[in-house]
């Protein structure tokens, strides 16, 4: 199906539907009761059902990511051979093959669905080892081996997971010297000027990005190199704060989670609106090398009211998280 198919919701009709329905049946997504080729209420169901387990906003419309998503969950480790390409292979055959890896000890960053250096240079690495031919690619021979070598000798945490713990642990014990990127992805302009001013006074390097998209927001935030993202976002019909980490496939950002945890614990008390920390696989997440949060506030009314008191809960909960590190480091 082209994109130019999409957005696909319910009352369409026609052989992308049919083809939506097959990909949903495949991937496990059952039952689906509307007629082939109508996208009814059991259909939208599904999708709904597909975008809750995979971590994407749940509202029953099959747009771009929905789409993508779902056609690289189509795919299984041997399908096809997994290299470094441009631009970079994605599917659920690429996040099996970094779980594999990360699950002995190959650091392949993020187990993230998408085959970039570091997921080559683990390979490599594997290969090596297993006196393989080193050539980065994930073929027959390879995957044979990785299976058989996976299912027998397995560390209790992916290697990945233990990094950006580390990496976060031997940090500045506060903000200063901290390199802080903040991203404002819509309707927050005033508020992420007036915070990146005030971490700033707190002794931080910032970096504003304003890129339109989520995939340019990660982009920009990679090549600046922070060691953290805070995404903004206004949701004016909404009357809470949602605080998203990566959380996708095998993996969960445990500094991400750690911050968006921190900062879900106080809005109540700092804001007056419930708040929810959760693991989503949102593309500025699952794109950035960092540990990252996404925050959604509303409704319009809060953030004219209170916009102050929200630079204040995020300002507080990075100095708090950045603290953490001197925790971490007095446990036994």
């Amino acid at each position: 199906m082209s994109d130019g198919a999409l957005p696909l919701s319910e009352g369409a009709v026609g052989q992308a539907v049919v083809d939506l329905q097959e990909r949903l049946l495949a991937v496990g997504i059952t039952p689906l009761t509307d007629v082939l080729g109508t996208f009814g209420p059991s259909t939208k169901a599904g999708v709904e059902k597909f975008q809750r387990l995979r971590g994407l906003r749940i509202d029953g419309v099959v747009g771009v990511t929905t789409w993508t998503t779902l056609v690289e969950a189509g795919l299984r480790l041997g399908d096809r051979l997994l290299y470094r390409t441009h631009p970079m292979l994605r599917g659920d055959d690429v996040a099996e093959l970094q779980s594999r890896l990360c699950s002995l000890g190959f650091d392949t960053g993020r187990v993230d669905g998408i085959f970039g250096d570091h997921t080559a240079q683990a390979l490599a690495e594997f290969q090596r080892n297993l006196q393989l031919p080193i050539d980065g690619t994930a073929g027959v021979a390879t995957v044979s081996e990785l299976v058989r070598v996976s299912g027998r000798h397995q560390t209790l945490e992916h290697v990945t997971a233990v990094r950006e713990r580390e990496l976060h642990r031997s940090g500045p014990p506060s903000l200063r010297g901290r390199h802080l990127g903040i991203g404002e992805i819509g309707g927050l302009s005033a508020i992420s000027a007036s915070l990146s001013r005030h971490l700033s006074s707190r002794g931080a390097r910032v970096t504003l990005l304003h890129h339109p998209e989520e995939s340019g927001q990660a982009s920009e935030a990679n090549a600046a190199g922070v060691d953290v993202y805070v995404g903004l976002r206004l949701l004016p019909d909404q009357t809470v704060c949602t605080c998203s980490y990566y959380s996708s496939y095998t993996f969960e950002s445990p500094a991400g989670k750690d911050l968006a945890n921190r900062i879900a614990n106080i809005v109540p008390q700092k804001l007056g609106i419930p708040a929810l920390a959760q693991g989503m696989s949102l593309t500025v997440l699952r794109e950035t090398r960092m540990p990252a949060v996404v925050l959604e506030f509303g409704p319009t009314e809060l953030l004219v009211e209170r916009g102050a008191h929200i630079v204040d809960v995020i300002t507080d909960s990075l100095d708090r998280w950045a603290a953490s590190t001197v925790e971490n480091h007095q446990k036994p």
